[in-house]
């Protein structure tokens, strides 16, 4: 093994790795004073480690040469893929935090660096070639997590947060570690090409036995029914920044890292965990519609529209095809989109004390009392629940078609039918904010940062956005082909 090649391919983690030890030096010596300060230079970090990834991605890099650390470590183009998303929502959901505390308690300089750590920890967990390298990256994401979560240690809502996530996260730590102790048991190795090849004589019921399990703690991750249960209390107790931050960049890497597991180390084996991924995408379709039915709070409205959602996408990953892999990572990019738009829009909801604005009823009359934020807020409920022209739509588009295209129709057909029980309580949210009459409860300016990142992501899930469905279509082509590259 070539270290230098090593070390290049994972240049990435160890500019967060280098800047992350640096600045927790920094916040030890200069205190909260600075935390604006490791805010922005924690962002500039994973834009630096975003353009460092990128040429992997542009340049197709796949197979072989995208191996590091015998096998730990998959530099490829898929993990690239992965991994701009991941640091940009990361960025994203670092820069609208400081405002949130300073009104609430306090900016604390750990938040930051917290956040950068998570990064760490997804970027490995996307990469991973081994089972070793999935779980170290998973609980250095998942350790950062549980202390973002709680953050705000005045609100009894955090701390209840942070608890459920702690112990939850944990029992699906445990799940995933079990069914990776039996995957090793009766394959002889962690390694995902290793459990590939000996795999390809049979898969025994042991080794069945641990890819259940392995997908049941996975399923916890990306908040699949029926293992959803911490997601609507985590997305309403958290403070809103870190909401933003569970609703993107985690959900990246959990899909990410479950796509690798599923197309690359059980890839020869598609037909004994399809039938598990065709469940968790029907019942989190369902489940995540009916559930948001009832909601009076609009972030765990958005909650129950994140289990949706991946339902949606686990649909192209149970096409088990190239082409259904591409169609998970398109939904994937347009819904980072559609969520930091919708975020950034509940972030600026306040009252006349500063107070966070969170009731639906409260949002009567947004369209009459602040235009623009009703506007964006209704193009982001529109585009979740795949109306045209609105991007989001095509997202939908492209997993049904995959699945169609892999001789899966029923599976497409209920997905489409079912999705239509999404759109009641999106229409709910926007028939409360141009036709109810104003409750005038939102009192807020948008500042500089959020109306360019509230803008600049409306821009992109409007129709605008499909000027780059070419363009988009062919790197997560790219990306996903290299999940099938010598499989």
């Amino acid at each position: 093994m070539d270290w230098a090649v090593s070390l290049r391919l994972a240049a990435a983690e160890e500019i967060l790795s280098i800047s992350g030890l640096v600045l927790l030096l920094v916040a030890a010596w200069a205190g909260d004073k600075a935390a604006r300060a490791i805010t922005w230079l924690s962002a500039a970090a994973l834009v630096v480690a975003a353009v460092v990834t990128s040429p992997a991605l542009c340049g197709a890099l796949m197979g072989p040469e995208a191996t590091a650390f015998f096998g730990q470590y998959n530099g490829d183009a898929f993990a690239a893929y992965a991994k701009i998303l991941i640091y940009g929502a990361a960025a994203v959901a670092l820069l609208v935090a400081p405002d949130f505390f300073e009104r609430n308690g306090g900016y604390r300089a750990e938040y930051p660096i917290l956040g950068l750590f998570a990064a760490l920890g997804m970027g490995l967990m996307v990469a991973a070639g081994d089972l070793l390298t999935l779980y170290i990256g998973l609980e250095m994401n998942s350790l950062a997590a549980y202390v973002m979560a709680a953050m705000l240690r005045t609100d009894e809502r955090s701390a209840e947060a942070g608890l459920k996530y702690f112990v939850l996260g944990s029992l699906a730590s445990g799940i995933l570690l079990f069914g990776m102790s039996l995957t090793y048991g009766f394959t002889g190795t962690t390694s995902f090409a290793g459990i590939h090849g000996a795999l390809a004589g049979g898969l025994s019921k042991g080794a069945l036995f641990g890819l259940v399990f392995v997908l049941a703690g996975l399923a916890f991750k990306i908040s699949a029914v029926p293992f959803h249960m911490w997601t609507p209390d985590v997305y309403e107790g958290a403070p809103t920044p870190v909401t933003t931050f569970f609703a993107t960049a985690p959900k990246v890497a959990a899909l990410g890292l479950t796509m690798r597991v599923a197309l690359t180390a059980f890839g020869l084996q598609a037909a004994a965990w399809q039938q598990i991924i065709e469940f968790l995408a029907l019942a989190s379709i369902i489940i995540g519609a009916l559930g948001a039915i009832g909601q009076g709070n609009i972030k765990r409205l958005m909650a129950y529209s994140s289990i949706n959602n991946v339902g949606f996408m686990l649909i192209g990953l149970a096409a088990a095809t190239s082409g259904g892999a591409a169609a998970v990572l398109v939904y994937l990019a347009i819904y980072v989109a559609t969520s930091v738009a919708g975020f950034v829009v509940i972030l600026l909801l306040r009252d006349a004390n500063g107070k966070p604005v969170e009731a639906i009823a409260d949002l009567a009359g947004l369209s009459r009392t602040h235009p623009g934020m009703g506007f964006v807020l209704a193009m982001v409920m529109f585009s979740l629940a795949g109306v045209p022209p609105l991007f989001g739509f095509w997202g939908k588009f492209v997993v049904f078609q995959s699945a169609v295209a892999a001789g899966m129709l029923p599976l497409a057909t209920v997905g489409i039918a079912a999705s239509v029980i999404g759109a009641f309580y999106y229409l709910k949210v926007v028939k409360v904010m141009y036709f109810d009459e104003p409750a005038e409860k939102v009192v807020t300016k948008v500042d500089p940062l959020h109306g360019v990142l509230l803008y600049g992501s409306a821009f992109v899930i409007s129709p605008l956005g499909y000027l780059a469905t070419g363009w988009l279509g062919g790197i997560a082509k790219t990306a996903a082909s290299a999940l099938f590259h010598g499989v």
